[in-house]
């Protein structure tokens, strides 16, 4: 069943590597059988010089869970916490920073200067954005037509802090979609997820806290995919949200980016910050196309 998902649609300065990665487990089969939204300027769904946070080197990570709208003298400030229903629209915010002036400047990260998501606390709604800043440092996201419900909006961004220490953020608000919301359980934990005709298996045995090493494995009919294309400067790009709280998490894969010839194997180096079921929107890209796949893991 193809699980509803919302599709929306560099120079990384060496950053203080805080450990907040993504540790797997078994994972569910599951394409998504959500209703794809798209939207302008959305990434539906889900690097210039070797330095930490490019491909096939260790990725500086948010510290914590990204549940909090403010870390470090860092506030995510909203417009507003309530969306229209059912309809495209505009979501507006600030970043503030220790002296609650607005943030203009951001060290870019995976080829933007910050990533927005939008996540359906019943995880049956997924979208990654790239919103664009105006000089007096407000940001404008494009919203696609989002289904009642409660949603939660995550800023991930790398600024510099003053006292001269790097750092990579990742601030969240609670959103409220007012209307007659339907929920739905998340899939079963499994190791494999389909998407248009992509089999993605996760192997590797992961541990909460700990550091492990796992794979995806991307094939099609049976045949392993080679052709992975880049996409935010690596070959996938895998956000990961726990379903009791919804912490946040995200990694990427280790593997260096070599023209559209990634695959079959993505290797990552994932740590969980806790035990649970998380899910994970695997984005990736094959012949100009974007797909998301999702699956459950227990960890």
């Amino acid at each position: 069943m193809k699980t509803a998902e919302i599709s929306l649609g560099s120079l990384v300065a060496a950053a203080m590597v805080v450990t907040v990665s993504v540790l797997l487990a078994a994972c569910s089969t599951g394409t998504s059988s959500r209703t794809a939204i798209s939207g302008p300027g959305t990434s539906p769904v889900s690097t210039t010089p070797a330095m930490p946070g490019m491909p096939g080197t260790t990725e500086p990570m948010p510290s914590g869970d990204g549940l909090s709208a403010s870390q470090s003298g860092f506030t995510l400030v909203p417009a507003t916490t309530t969306v229209a229903a059912d309809m495209p629209g505009t979501f507006t915010f600030r970043i503030t920073g220790p002296d609650s002036a607005p943030v203009t400047y951001f060290v870019p990260e995976q080829s933007q200067l910050l990533h927005f998501y939008l996540i359906r606390a019943d995880l049956t709604g997924f979208a990654h954005l790239h919103p664009t800043m105006a000089a007096d440092g407000t940001w404008t996201a494009l919203l696609p037509a989002m289904p009642p419900g409660d949603w939660r909006a995550y800023t991930q961004f790398t600024v510099n802090h003053p006292s001269d220490v790097t750092l990579p953020l990742v601030l969240s608000v609670a959103l409220s979609v007012p209307g007659l919301a339907t929920t739905q359980p998340i899939p079963a934990p499994g190791n494999t997820a389909t998407v248009d005709g992509y089999t993605i298996t996760l192997s590797g045995q992961p541990t909460a806290g700990h550091g492990s090493p796992l794979t995806f494995a991307f094939s099609q009919d049976g045949r392993p995919v080679t052709d992975l294309q880049p996409y935010l400067d690596t070959y996938a790009h895998v956000t990961a949200i726990e379903a009791g709280t919804l912490a946040f998490t995200h990694i990427h894969p280790q593997n260096p980016v070599n023209g559209d010839h990634g695959g079959p194997n993505l290797a990552v180096e994932a740590a969980f910050p806790t035990s649970g079921d998380w899910r994970l929107f695997i984005q990736f890209q094959t012949a100009g196309t974007l797909h998301t796949a999702e699956m459950t893991v227990h960890v």
